[in-house]
């Protein structure tokens, strides 16, 4: 399993899978990641914390223990639909 946190600067991937409870879940939601989210990966801190992605056209950043709970896969042109 890929999660958002092994995705390299630079990298367009997409959401397969939210793991996660409760909450936390839903505060991952509520930040605009959901299913088959297209984000872009933009920078990392030098210590991995945090991770700054484009999510739906805005900026967020992202701790390292939510980035683990966001399950990935590389971008493909085919999944926009």
């Amino acid at each position: 399993m890929r999660t958002l946190r092994d995705a390299k600067v630079g990298e367009t991937v997409t959401v397969v899978k939210l793991h996660g409870e409760g909450a936390v879940k839903r505060r991952i939601m509520d930040m605009g990641i959901t299913r088959r989210t297209i984000i872009y990966v933009r920078k990392v801190a030098p210590l991995g914390d945090p991770i700054e992605v484009t999510v739906r056209n805005y900026e967020l950043s992202l701790r390292k223990a939510d980035a683990e709970m966001i399950e990935i896969e590389y971008y493909r042109k085919e999944d926009e639909k």
